[in-house]
């Protein structure tokens, strides 16, 4: 799971990057509204945290565009303002939840947490699961539930196959996956992602899964039985 952090205090921005970085989020951070309009429109996002007083575009137009282009993203308010009238406004253009400064950090994660669980029609659950393959995304721990073998996957690996198996079965293109998990501001070799892709497919073998990731010619890869 993706998040941006729209917030122009970067000790702020920091704080909340941190602390959901630990919770196994994927975090971009923008200062200022031109720079967080342009990534919230990249569509990557599942959930956007959007300060309202930022420099260059306030954080309501950005919301206004963000649903005027039917971006697939949860969007937090995050302010110093108070009023009735600034909420009533924000939840008017669209947020799905307030947070008023000053904050602590666990109610915002709290926040974060039952937004992304609500997201969409999904919920979002302990275990992934697809064919023989359980993904523990509290533990990062991939289990083959035919053998009942299991391996610990590292982050980067973590991050892949979490986004392979929201997406099984369908072809994802390479900039499609640098995008979701590695930014869309990376600068990215191709033999980067054949290097983490092989090492995945090694784990899965490992534990004896019969899933595999298959790279589809021309157009990207797909996780199949």
């Amino acid at each position: 799971m993706r998040i941006l952090v729209v917030e122009d205090e970067e000790t702020i921005a920091d704080v909340i990057a941190t602390k959901l970085r630990r919770e196994k989020y994927e975090v971009d951070t923008c200062f200022d509204g031109e720079d967080g309009l342009y990534n919230a429109l990249s569509n990557i996002y599942d959930l956007i945290i959007l300060d309202i007083m930022l420099p260059k575009i306030n954080g309501f137009d950005i919301l206004k565009e963000i649903k005027e282009n039917d971006i697939n993203a949860k969007v937090i308010m995050l302010t110093a303002k108070s009023e009735l009238e600034d909420k009533l406004k924000g939840f008017n253009t669209g947020a799905d939840d307030y947070v008023t400064k000053p904050f602590h950090i666990e109610e915002l994660i709290a926040r974060v947490n039952v937004q992304i669980r609500n997201k969409g029609n999904n919920k979002l659950k302990d275990i992934l699961e697809y064919s023989d393959l359980a993904l523990n995304i509290r533990t990062s721990i991939l289990t083959c539930k035919n053998t009942n073998e299991t391996i610990t996957i590292p982050y980067r690996e973590f991050l892949l196959l979490e986004y392979f198996m929201n997406n099984k079965e369908q072809i994802v293109s390479k900039e499609q996956i640098y995008d979701k998990v590695w930014g869309i501001d990376t600068d990215y070799e191709s033999n980067n992602l054949e290097a983490y892709l092989s090492f995945l497919r090694k784990k899965i073998k490992i534990i004896g899964s019969k899933v595999n990731i298959k790279s589809v010619r021309n157009l990207g890869y797909k996780m199949e039985e």
